[in-house]
C-alpha cells in the first residue's frame, strides 16, 4: 500500500545509501522492516507492562523493590 510520510533529508539520505548497499531501487522495504521491528518492540513492551501491572498488591516489600528496579531498567532502555 502506498502512503506518504515526511522524513528529514538526513534520514532519507541514509535510507537511500542503505538501499543502494542492498541493491534495492528504493527504501520502502527498509522502512517496512524498521516499522515491523518497532511495532514488535512496542507490543512486547506493552505485554511486559501488563504482566507487571497484574502483580499489583500481590508482592511483599522486597519483591516490590526488585520489580521496581526491573521496570526502571526496562524504561531506561527505551529512553535512550
Amino acid at each position: 500500500m502506498r502512503t506518504t510520510i515526511e522524513i528529514s533529508n538526513e534520514i532519507r539520505a541514509k535510507l537511500m545509501a542503505l538501499a543502494a548497499r542492498r541493491g534495492l531501487r528504493g527504501y520502502s522495504e527498509i522502512v517496512n522492516e524498521a516499522l515491523e521491528e518497532y511495532l514488535a518492540r512496542v507490543e512486547n513492551r506493552e505485554k511486559e507492562i501488563n504482566e507487571v501491572l497484574k502483580l499489583a498488591g500481590s508482592l511483599n516489600e522486597e519483591e516490590s523493590q526488585k520489580y521496581a528496579a526491573r521496570v526502571k531498567e526496562f524504561w531506561s532502555r527505551w529512553e535512550s
